[in-house]
């Protein structure tokens, strides 16, 4: 928003007309939006009346049982409910809520269990009043419900009905058991690898022959075997059974732990990423959604 040069302050409308305003869309009517706000349905529409003479447009169509939005009005509520959700988090991330608030997070098992869990302390340390639940999952769809605040999936980023956020960029590694790992130079660990039972992740099938193909090795149908989660890959590479292709930062803490070692020094790209998602629609992002939101954002930052 711009400021006013003479005074410093910001050239806004009065926030009680913004909050009428943003209730009102997301309500379609001035009725339901007035019982949000303990308000008269008369006092919600003269507060939006007054936003549309400030602001010079009409934000409404008024219909005869509901309210539309027009074209300025469509294009200027997400923006303001990003700075409502933005003030509400910022003050409860300072002040703390009022109360003992709970979150409920959906992610992927490996995700929750290689990336989520190590980073998570720093989460409860910096917010104790926000109590979590997790609930991991394995295949399914992302989901609208009344439990889930946060829904964290990999994919593409486009999914109907939902804001997604990356939470990182992620490339993909070859790594085996110690045992398994040559002196050789690259062509001829390349070669070595092909030779083992490879394992591969369902959904990633084609990262081990992006591998091999610059090197002229060609992978039959259906060789290896095929696993239902990186972190199932990860483990049984672990046990020796053979070498698999996983995201980076998920075979980080068993690199470092000497359990695992990088086969060869090659990273893939990754099309697909981890999202954090939220869902659209009427119901308000809670500012501890928010805030969670934010931290996994920074969180997944370099350095």
């Amino acid at each position: 928003m711009a400021k006013n040069p003479h005074s410093g302050s910001y050239d806004l409308p009065p926030l009680p007309w913004l909050r009428a305003f943003e209730a009102s869309a997301r309500h379609s009517n001035f009725t339901a939006a007035a019982e949000e706000l303990n308000l008269t349905q008369a006092a919600v529409s003269h507060q939006v009346r007054s936003l549309e003479k400030y602001l010079g447009v009409a934000l409404f169509e008024r219909l005869p049982r509901k309210l539309r939005l027009t074209e300025i009005g469509t294009a200027y509520l997400p923006p303001l409910r990003r700075a409502f959700d933005e003030l509400a988090a910022s003050t409860a991330g300072l002040f703390g809520p009022i109360g003992r608030k709970s979150l409920v997070v959906r992610a992927p098992v490996s995700f929750m269990a290689l990336w989520l869990a190590p980073r998570l302390g720093a989460f409860t340390s910096a917010y104790p009043q926000i109590g979590l639940r997790l609930n991991s999952a394995v295949w399914t769809d992302a989901v609208t419900d009344e439990v889930t605040d946060v829904d964290i999936r990999f994919g593409d980023g486009h999914w109907p009905g939902f804001q997604a956020e990356r939470i990182a960029r992620d490339g993909a590694i070859a790594v085996c058991h110690p045992d398994m790992a040559g002196a050789q130079g690259t062509p001829a660990r390349i070669a070595g690898l092909a030779s083992r039972t490879l394992i591969h992740v369902t959904g990633s099938e084609d990262l081990w022959q992006r591998l091999f193909a610059p090197h002229g090795i060609a992978l039959t149908p259906f060789s290896g075997v095929n696993v239902d989660t990186w972190i199932a890959a990860l483990e049984l590479a672990a046990t020796g059974f053979g070498p698999a292709m996983t995201l980076e930062s998920f075979a980080a803490p068993y690199i470092a732990s000497g359990r695992l070692v990088r086969a060869v020094d090659d990273v893939l790209p990754v099309s697909q990423s981890h999202y954090v998602l939220i869902a659209e629609g009427a119901k308000r992002v809670r500012p501890e959604t928010t805030l969670f939101r934010n931290w996994l954002i920074a969180a997944s930052a370099p350095g």
